[in-house]
């Protein structure tokens, strides 16, 4: 089943289950409404409820049994993400939702006129420059071959041809985290101050505490006192280790000191916080290759992540932020902060559409759980699935 088929079903689903309540909605007016008669229940004895307990006792545990409890609580936990997903989506779906309605407020016949209005829609609604061209593009054929006139049919194809374009430049994308099984996983998170680097690396190393592993954390943005105290407080709160130097110190030193540290603990997990001034491109560059010789000579395998961390609700500013450390540094990719405080969702679209970045890790709240590892299916559902219309 492809993409646009699972928001197809799930829209299908919402409709059934809407139908469903209200129906039952009805009913129950009608009961109120109908006199009731009186049909007492008879009370179990105690008797009975010790009988009923015994014979529960000697009955053998099924192990069929315990596979289905398993597999039920598997898919209460992915129904929770999806939750997750629908709710942090909430002001981007609106986003589209309201742009959708002003370009079809007017719509009186699908002409060139029409196609640049997609063009503009799209665009503002942050899917990037690129990506709107070539769905406009695609959209005229399209509407040609489907003979779509109807806006409710137009709308649908639009939202068709964005799920088919990002499920095809998806097709090689690994989303997971590159974790080392049988050793150490190194992390190495940069972007710009403000972002929510920090915050981020404390809320994962809760999450790999919280899995029984061993963490620790490198503060190895040396520059500002405030970011080492940060980083502090969050190794308090995950009850992680820090590993520090002081203020203005060398932060392949203490890089250094964290990776000698993780071999000596045995530790599953390193995470390392940098600096990022992007308005020093040369310096930053020549800083973070520093860091990255100095993490190879312990590991050559490492780092096995470089986690280009940005704010979603800065839109195309991240998209640009990207773009700059993606010509600084190898980033692996992305961790998507803020997710659920923006309107600019879309802004997922064009990273995958344009700079072939994977999304790793988003926030989808301000708790201390709520950083999921991005599942795509998850976002384009949760984006897509309240904006199909009725035909």
């Amino acid at each position: 089943m492809g993409l646009f088929d699972k928001i197809k079903h799930a829209f299908v689903k919402d409709k059934e289950e809407e139908k469903q309540t209200e129906e039952t909605n009805q009913e129950s007016v009608e009961e109120k409404i109908s006199e009731p008669a009186e049909n007492p229940s008879e009370e179990t004895t105690e008797q009975d409820r010790k009988v009923e307990e015994h014979v529960t006792e000697d009955l053998p545990v099924d192990e069929s049994d315990e596979r289905i409890e398993e597999t039920e609580e598997i898919e209460e936990e992915t129904a929770e993400t999806q939750k997750k997903y629908e709710k942090g989506l909430e002001k981007t779906r609106k986003t589209f939702k309201d742009r959708m309605n002003e370009l079809f407020a007017n719509f009186r016949t699908v002409d060139e006129d029409f196609f640049e209005e997609v063009e503009d829609t799209l665009i503002g609604a942050d899917v990037g420059f690129d990506t709107s061209m070539r769905i406009a593009d695609e959209l005229r054929q399209e509407v040609k071959i489907k003979n779509a006139k109807k806006p409710a049919a137009v709308q649908n194809t639009i939202i068709e041809k964005l799920v088919d374009l990002y499920e095809e430049e998806g097709e090689q994308e690994v989303n997971d985290l590159n974790e080392q099984p049988n050793g150490l996983s190194v992390f190495l998170f940069v972007g710009v101050n403000g972002t929510g680097k920090t915050t981020s690396i404390g809320k994962l190393a809760h999450q790999y505490k919280q899995e029984g592993k061993k963490v620790l954390l490198a503060a190895a943005d040396t520059f500002r006192a405030g970011a080492i105290d940060q980083l502090v407080q969050w190794g308090e709160r995950a009850d992680v280790e820090v590993v520090r130097g002081n203020t203005g110190s060398d932060p392949a030193s203490v890089v250094f000191d964290a990776m000698t540290k993780a071999r000596e603990e045995q530790a599953d997990v390193l995470l390392i916080d940098t600096a990022g001034r992007l308005q020093n491109k040369v310096n930053l560059m020549n800083e973070l290759d520093k860091i990255k010789r100095v993490i190879k000579r312990e590991d050559p395998t490492a780092p096995h992540e470089v986690l280009l961390v940005v704010d979603a609700t800065t839109g195309q500013n991240a998209m640009n932020q990207a773009k700059q450390f993606k010509e600084t540094t190898d980033v692996t990719g992305l961790v998507l902060t803020k997710l659920d405080g923006t309107a600019k969702g879309g802004i997922v679209l064009a990273i995958r559409n344009e700079l072939h970045l994977p999304v790793k890790l988003v926030g989808l709240g301000e708790g201390i759980d709520d950083l999921e590892v991005f599942d795509p299916n998850d976002f384009v559902v949760g984006l897509f699935k309240g904006l199909l219309q009725e035909e």
